[in-house]
């Protein structure tokens, strides 16, 4: 207004008009912010830029995944100066003072005693701060006592991996790169590995507007540390964005729950004497060896996948087998075993603790609680931190029991699902038929008799040749390497369960029609939520295979 009015003194406004505009405001307070001209410290970035780029150029810094490269180039060769002053309370003063008297600017270590151009002691330090990504760009080296040659800064510069988001490449990555090249002459990592953001489990972003934010410390005093490490990691690739929901915590504290009760009952399992030089190699049963070889395989895929820093990939293969063959299948085939006592009884603890303190070891870097805690009590408060990585020589590769043990899986779940689908008893026994023309497999299926009685309820296997036919009143399956046959009347009272399928029948019919006359309805279709739409298409679908299934089931049936 002022300068308007100086203007129409001196006669040279021509007019005046209201117009439009975008007015800044404080992003904090909301104030209107006005443009000033103001004096700032800046830093020349193009020497610092071109040895940062041939850096990543030669190879010496590599990110990972290697397309992030391209936004640190796009920044790096396109790069302004960079001002480096802030005007606030909190940071690293800027090391400059002011003479008062002949206006001289001295940038020193130290606050000057005297003007190194007229001698006055009339000084004042800059009121400005430094940018935090300046003085965060100092973090590799300064951390480590840099610019002093210290112990720490010898053993530990240049470090090897950077972990950041892919955010801040610009911001801290490339900063810490110049700034490492320029003070120490070294890059200041070899390797970045960029991480995506961590959304919520609608894929939003987190922020204070939407209250989506998740709490950290919340979460770790609800589900503890190990949990929350677990649900960052699982399913995740290097540079993908991730959602975090209370289904991956609920999962990961499932894992470490089955974890420790695996721990515990090793320990339940376990003689006085750890030692284990009593048991000889042909002590160990094919379900030892079988694990055995499959923590082998563990072990080299996993080694695998962290050396590629593949997290997520190295955390499921850990998560499968401890899940999967070590506590659902292995624990389960030696309980008896441990229960008879003798020499394959010491063989299966010995396996136990080996599979169990090896398997901590590969879980480590992910849950270092709970492992630290299981591995201390296995071995006499053994620090695991300080444990070398599994040796994956020490076990054995045997393709033969891996193969066997296959084939018996498959046929106990095959069988399962059979009890499932006829709804038979756990307690129920009956006899199966088998037939394959492998004679291993057939030898393994018949030694582990006792093993398909337990787990499954097969009392007796009537083997067949390979060309004889399987009875006409028995319902089959394949399994890895042959084929098993259950007759249908050992299975079930046919007259019984031709009622319930029938009335199965019934009660899906019922429900497709209801579901089917509500999506024929137009008004329900345009006017219901899109999502209760889409759950009466799921359900139908759901129902329409369900009457399949009762439908083949009542086929079989009708033909004994």
């Amino acid at each position: 207004r002022a300068v308007v009015e100086d203007l129409k003194r001196q006669g040279l406004l021509e007019k005046e008009e209201k117009r439009r505009h975008n007015v800044g405001t404080c992003q904090r307070c909301h104030s209107l912010v006005e443009p000033r001209i103001s004096t700032q410290w800046f830093v020349k970035m193009k020497p610092l830029a071109e040895p940062a780029i041939e850096v990543v150029k030669r190879g010496d810094v590599r990110f990972n995944p290697d397309h992030f490269k391209k936004i640190y180039f796009n920044w790096m060769e396109n790069i302004r100066d960079w001002c480096i002053s802030r005007q606030l309370w909190w940071g690293h003063r800027i090391p400059a003072w002011y003479c008062d008297d002949c206006g001289e600017i001295i940038v020193a270590e130290e606050t000057p005693p005297f003007c190194t151009a007229c001698g006055s002691t009339v000084l004042r330090q800059d009121d400005d701060t430094l940018d935090t990504w300046f003085s965060s760009a100092l973090w590799p080296f300064s951390t480590l006592g840099w610019p002093e040659d210290t112990d720490d800064y010898r053993a530990f510069y240049p470090t090897d991996v950077l972990v950041t988001g892919y955010d801040i490449i610009f911001f801290w990555v490339a900063r810490m790169i110049f700034s490492a090249l320029h003070h120490t002459g070294k890059a200041p990592f070899h390797t970045v590995l960029i991480h995506g953001l961590v959304r919520d489990e609608q894929g939003r972003k987190m922020s204070k507007s939407l209250g989506n934010g998740i709490d950290p410390l919340e979460v770790i005093d609800d589900y503890g540390a190990d949990t929350l490490r677990y649900a960052l990691v699982v399913g995740n690739a290097p540079g993908n964005d991730l959602r975090l929901s209370e289904e991956k915590l609920e999962n990961g504290r499932n894992f470490i729950n089955k974890i420790w009760n695996a721990f515990r009952f090793t320990l339940m399992n376990l003689d006085d004497d750890l030692d284990f030089s009593d048991v000889e190699e042909s002590d160990y049963t094919i379900e030892d060896r079988w694990i055995m070889s499959e923590l082998r395989g563990t072990i080299v895929a996993v080694t695998s996948n962290m050396e590629a820093l593949e997290l997520g990939l190295a955390q499921d293969k850990i998560y499968r087998f401890l899940w999967d063959y070590f506590c659902d299948w292995y624990i389960e085939l030696v309980k008896e075993r441990l229960r008879e006592g003798g020499r394959t009884s010491r063989a299966a603890q010995s396996t136990l603790y080996r599979v169990l303190s090896d398997t901590m070891k590969l879980l480590h870097p992910f849950m270092p609680f709970v492992t630290e805690k299981i591995y201390g009590i296995l071995h006499d408060d053994a620090l695991l931190v300080s444990e070398l990585w599994p040796d994956v020589n020490v076990y054995i590769a045997d393709h033969e029991a891996e193969t066997a043990m296959q084939s018996m899986m498959d046929a106990i779940r095959e069988i399962r699902n059979l009890r499932a689908t006829y709804n038979v008893s756990p307690q129920h026994r009956f006899s199966a038929w088998l037939r394959t023309e492998d004679d291993t497999i057939a030898c393994r299926m018949e030694e582990g008799l006792q093993t398909l009685e337990r787990l499954a309820g097969v009392t007796a296997l009537n083997r067949l040749a390979p060309k004889e036919e399987l009875p006409q009143d028995a319902v089959s399956f394949v399994f890895r390497g042959g084929e098993m046959a259950v007759p249908l009347r050992e299975l079930v009272d046919v007259e019984e369960e031709r009622a319930r399928l029938a009335e199965s029948e019934e009660r899906l019919r019922k429900e497709i029609d209801r579901a089917a006359k509500m999506l024929a309805n137009r008004q329900f279709v345009e006017k219901a939520p899109e999502r209760v739409v889409e759950t009466q298409r799921e359900k139908k679908a759901q129902y329409e295979q369900q009457l399949e299934t009762v439908l083949e089931q009542q086929k079989r049936l009708s033909d004994l």
